[in-house]
């Protein structure tokens, strides 16, 4: 990609509407569009991290037998009416609608109850369990506030996967998986070191949950962190009776201000029961299915990460995640232009990702536009190198600068 094909361009402008560090650099390098409060468009650089994001995700719960699929945002009203949840005293955050021939519809806020309506479809017998499934669906909450830019939206992406198993054994089993498969998320992701397994509240979903929460300032939550046994709890039930279930003592935790980026329910069988979802066992009798839940905020994910890894210059994206790996800048002549066109043309040849500058603008607004984009590497082509055949070659995350051969910037690059 060429910054000159790029339809999105930078800003030095800080948008007054809008006091979260995330948002700011996100609206001011071109990453996302806004819409409205709580609502964002994300533009061509914004869905690339979105889509690696995903990927790594993808890979996790694949690895614990999770099978990918795409369910409707339109929601039926007697689906959620078996639970008790299309009341808006136990949910008040659904957005509702009417159809032309006056059906009442709901767009999901979450998708429990449907999943459950679809997969009892297909099991009859213990044979057919277990089944686990996963989406990454636009989730939709009519929120009172909409504040902290991406890492709270009215309207947000979402990866949520639901476990139906056959009894509370093989249910255990596949929690466990889950969380380790989250933790080596949030480890590929960067932000391991600081993300913690949380005892919460299940809100409206469940009695008690496990939520994930990264230690971040922008976050609206508060953790207590026990770094012994590496896990944290929620402010909200961090009370004697509970740190004592957990053998914790209060002198040994450490608070921070945290970011709910992932959470895990249990829903045992009520769910089951409610919605009549049910199996024969190998005795002939009827079972109820036991039901988890599994949810990470993507675009939540993609703020906190903003939020974490930043300078005053800009962003600064782990490599995985990163739009482009390196952020191609030529100042010079124009004999400089073919020199810089060749080494575009070998790195992406060999799948290194790369954003070419290739505008016709000052040195200095090439090298502010790759510090604000975050791009972890910067290389740049001049006159004096292209005589030295060298490249210039700048790590975002903390400034060191070499100059290299082409085999020595292939080797850092790889």
């Amino acid at each position: 990609m060429r910054v000159s094909k790029l339809f999105t361009k930078t800003s030095k402008n800080v948008p007054t509407d809008e006091t979260s560090k995330n948002a700011q650099l996100l609206m001011r390098a071109g990453f996302v569009y806004k819409v409205m409060a709580g609502v964002y468009d994300y533009t061509p650089l914004g869905l690339r991290v979105l889509d690696k994001i995903k990927q790594i995700i993808r890979e996790e719960m694949n690895s614990v037998g999770g099978q990918e699929l795409m369910m409707s945002s339109l929601q039926r009203k007697d689906t959620w009416e078996a639970t008790g949840r299309w009341d808006d005293k136990a949910v008040d955050i659904w957005f509702k609608s009417k159809l032309k021939d006056g059906t009442e519809v709901g767009l999901a806020w979450s998708h429990e109850e449907a999943i459950v309506e679809m997969v009892k479809q297909y099991v009859e017998s213990y044979k057919d369990l277990p089944i686990n499934v996963y989406q990454f669906q636009i989730k939709l909450r009519n929120e009172l506030r909409s504040k902290s830019g991406i890492m709270r939206g009215r309207e947000f992406l979402m990866k949520d996967m639901y476990s139906c198993s056959l009894d509370t054994e093989q249910h255990d089993k596949f929690y466990s998986d889950t969380i380790d498969a989250y933790n080596r998320v949030f480890e590929r992701l960067g932000i391991g070191k600081d993300t913690f397994m949380t005892f919460a509240s299940g809100g409206a979903f469940t009695e008690f949950s496990h939520e994930f929460q990264t230690i971040c300032d922008a976050g609206e939550d508060t953790i207590f962190v026990h770094r012994g046994k590496n896990i944290a709890i929620n402010e909200e039930i961090a009370t004697d009776k509970h740190l004592a279930g957990l053998d914790i003592k209060r002198e040994d935790l450490e608070k921070f201000k945290s970011a709910e980026v992932g959470n895990i329910f249990n829903f045992g069988t009520k769910k089951s029961e409610d919605m009549n979802f049910s199996y024969t066992n190998k005795e002939g009798k009827k079972q109820f299915v036991h039901l988890g839940s599994y949810g990470i905020g993507i675009t939540r994910l993609m703020g906190v990460i903003v939020e974490k890894f930043c300078d005053e210059k800009g962003m600064i994206w782990p490599a995985n995640i990163a739009p482009f790996r390196v952020y191609l800048v030529r100042i010079g002549s124009d004999a400089v232009i073919t020199y810089a066109d060749e080494l575009y043309n070998e790195l992406t040849s060999k799948g290194i990702e790369v954003l070419y500058d290739d505008r016709d603008v000052r040195p200095g607004q090439k090298f502010a536009d790759s510090e604000l984009l975050g791009i972890p590497y910067r290389v740049t082509v001049s006159d004096r190198m292209q005589d030295d055949r060298t490249y210039e070659l700048v790590e975002r995350s903390n400034g060191q600068k070499a100059l290299l051969t082409y085999e020595q910037l292939l080797a850092k690059l790889d």
